[in-house]
């Protein structure tokens, strides 16, 4: 028995709903995957702000039929996909997805799209191999860190190198 004609609406006003709040999106094949696999990577990407949507294509079609960011996405709308909607941890959420892939050896990243760019598989590699936000942020922060350190030091060196230029010349001129 089909769906309805109301609730392939429902679904696609959905997948519009998500794809709004989306910053990334990843296409999966996911033929093979068993649903007990599935739900493990719902449940991976759920830590990084991820989704993992299974819809036919013709309703992905048009959730982004009109949608000049996401129309890029349908030259990837082919075969038995899976959508990755990432929004916020972006590396983590492509690092879970490659996580998964890795264990089970069942699943393929067919292509991606971030900011309206096709993304390609070393692109995808790339942004899974950069630091996570926690991270970078402590780069940031240990940075940060030694300039002010720096800046205190040589603030604190001029009336340190006065006083012993002093002390030395007073020291010279008592002799």
């Amino acid at each position: 028995m089909g769906r309805t004609l109301e609730s392939k609406k429902q679904i696609v006003e959905e997948l519009k709903g998500l794809l709004d709040e989306a910053e990334m999106a990843l296409v999966l094949d996911y033929q093979g995957l068993s649903i007990k696999e599935m739900s493990d990577l719902r449940t991976r990407l759920q830590a990084n702000n991820g989704v993992c949507k299974v819809t036919k294509n013709t309703l992905m079609r048009q959730a982004i039929d009109g949608n000049n960011a996401w129309s890029s996405l349908e030259s990837l709308l082919t075969g038995t996909n899976a959508f990755v909607l990432v929004k916020g941890d972006i590396g983590g959420a492509v690092k879970a997805v490659q996580a998964f892939q890795k264990d089970t050896k069942k699943s393929e990243t067919k292509g991606g799209l971030f900011e309206g760019k096709l993304l390609s598989h070393d692109e995808i590699k790339a942004i899974a191999n950069l630091p996570t936000k926690e991270v970078l942020m402590a780069q940031i922060a240990g940075a940060l860190n030694a300039l002010a350190t720096k800046v205190a030091v040589g603030i604190n060196e001029v009336p340190t190198g006065l006083a012993r230029s002093l002390k030395q010349h007073a020291d010279n001129g008592e002799s």
